[in-house]
């Protein structure tokens, strides 16, 4: 169990997980829920919280829960991804235990095995700023979670059959909005300001949200206050969360849309939501707010205009600017490329000419327990190829704790990347069309850049971030679009010190289930 602080608060949390009949487009289908939930219920956590989540299994097979941008620092363990955790067995049970630790903002949880992601099972995260610490806009006089996605009316073992025979999956049938095709609701009252959470949980599209009749001031993005800039319309990649503060300032006789549709699409998929004035007395009028579609360059243009805010606090009372990384010498560059092709007659995909392959004993636990032959440190090379050949492995690249490292995401395909990495934030330093080469550097935004945990690359193009690798452990870099995901696009970077100590990463749980080749070993 990890090393807490007594004076830091414990909230508990039992969840039941289920199948269950759901019909978020019209059809039954069999959900995943929690506690009876779709989607599962929010976690309201601040600051330091330590979380207790007892997790029961009930479903006929191994499930697991990552947490999307939570940090688990110096504890990768309870990270709840099959390279770091043993799935939960079938009717047992599992307890979580971690820390919000110095962390703030929006996030999400999700089930990570098989493709239980096409079936439910996620929630919201919220972190609140500590009571003395500062938050750079007044308290907002509501706070609602809004889970965006795209969806498939097909059953997710159906779609995970469809992987595994090595074939595309087709395009979703619809947006989910809070697990409804239509029909979900946000009721406010006029002349007050609320705070929206926006996650897309999806498994590919990247969205667009906007409100008929309203602005939106972004405020936050996956724990970092942002420069408050006023927007329209605000695009959410796969994987993405940010915060926006709306103030429902038109007349309150009548009700207004709430809009999200697939981005960068040839066909175009739209729902709506209801925002919904307590005292209306007319429905929702006139036609659906339009959003962009296949445009990119206005979607780069608003992703370089979200910025840092450098006098806010953050989790602590420091400003976020107190942190000058664009003056550290930085130590080694990663250059990412992904890759789409055939192997062995099935659809597979690559980061570096690499497609991972899931090991039979968790990464962190074979390297916990000095169990050979589970993975091979530096088998997924610093840069790609020149080849466009893919190999079979359990990729797992080598870092040094405390190291301060660039990576470069190359997309040479012709469709939106999304690329998220447990454990950590990163500084969105640059991105752009075309190649990136070391003369790219000279556009880097090396003052005030956004500090998130998953960025887009837009297609043909590419997007540089700094990161300081502060969190020792077994970390998953992977692709947001989950069937690329599931097929290969991923690996996991081991941040390693030499060094045993609590200081730097805790000891295994107590509680760590072990399986495959850590079987029987002691915790």
């Amino acid at each position: 169990m990890p090393i807490m602080s007594a004076e830091d608060p414990y909230r508990f949390f039992t969840w039941n997980v289920t199948y269950g009949d759901i019909y978020p487009l019209g059809v039954r289908q069999q959900g995943i829920l929690i506690n009876g939930q779709f989607p599962g219920p929010d976690i309201y956590s601040v600051t330091n919280d330590n979380i207790i989540i007892n997790v029961y299994n009930n479903l006929p097979e191994p499930f697991l829960i990552s947490w999307n941008g939570v940090q688990q620092r110096k504890n990768s363990f309870e990270d709840g991804v099959y390279g770091t955790t043993c799935p939960i067995p079938p009717g047992k049970n599992f307890t979580y235990i971690f820390q919000m630790k110095d962390q703030i903002g929006s996030f999400y949880y999700f089930p990570s095995l098989s493709f239980h992601k096409a079936a439910g099972g996620f929630g919201g995260i919220r972190i609140l700023s500590r009571p003395r610490i500062p938050v750079p806009f007044p308290e907002p006089d509501g706070d609602f979670t809004v889970l965006i996605g795209d969806w498939y009316k097909t059953d997710h073992r159906i779609l995970k059959a469809v992987l595994d025979k090595g074939k595309m999956l087709k395009f979703p049938d619809g947006i989910l909005i809070n697990g409804r095709g239509n029909g979900a609701s946000f009721t406010v009252e006029q002349g007050k300001t609320y705070r929206l959470r926006i996650s897309n949980v999806g498994l590919h599209n990247s969205l667009n949200f906007r409100i008929q009749g309203h602005v939106m001031k972004l405020v936050e993005v996956e724990g970092t206050h942002t420069v408050q800039t006023t927007i329209s319309s605000l695009d959410v990649h796969a994987g993405q969360s940010y915060s926006v503060l709306v103030t429902a300032n038109q007349p309150p006789t009548q009700d207004y849309y709430i809009a999200v549709s697939t981005r960068f699409t040839t066909k175009v998929l739209t729902t709506t939501a209801i925002l919904h004035y307590s005292n209306s007395r007319k429905p929702v009028s006139g036609p659906v707010p339009s959003g962009p579609s296949t445009d990119i360059q206005s979607s780069l243009n608003q992703a370089r205009s979200i910025r840092t805010n450098l006098t806010a606090s953050g989790p602590r009372p420091n400003p976020q600017g107190s942190y000058h990384y664009g003056q550290i010498n930085v130590s080694r560059t990663i250059r990412v490329a992904n890759l789409a092709g055939i192997v062995n007659g099935k659809q597979r995909y690559a980061v570096n000419g690499a497609s991972f392959v899931p090991a039979d004993t968790p990464l962190k636990l074979a390297d916990y327990f000095n169990i050979g032959g589970v993975f091979r440190v530096g088998s997924i090379p610093d840069y790609p190829p020149s080849g466009r050949g893919i190999r079979l492995d359990t990729s797992v690249m080598e870092a040094d704790y405390r190291a301060f490292v660039e990576i470069v995401f190359q997309n040479r395909e012709s469709i939106v990347q999304s690329w998220h990495l447990d454990g950590y934030s990163f500084f969105v330093v640059g991105m752009d069309r075309g190649s990136w080469t070391p003369t790219s550097r000279k556009q880097y935004n090396l003052v005030d850049a956004i500090s998130r945990s998953t960025t887009q690359v837009y297609p043909k193009s590419w997007t540089a971030i700094y990161i300081a690798l502060d969190n020792a452990g077994m970390w998953n870099l992977r692709t947001e679009f989950w069937a690329r995901q599931y097929l290969g696009q991923q690996f996991y970077l081991r941040v390693y010190t030499p060094i045993q100590s609590v200081r730097d990463e805790y000891p295994i749980p107590k509680n760590a289930l072990l399986c495959g080749r850590a079987r029987g070993r002691s915790t």
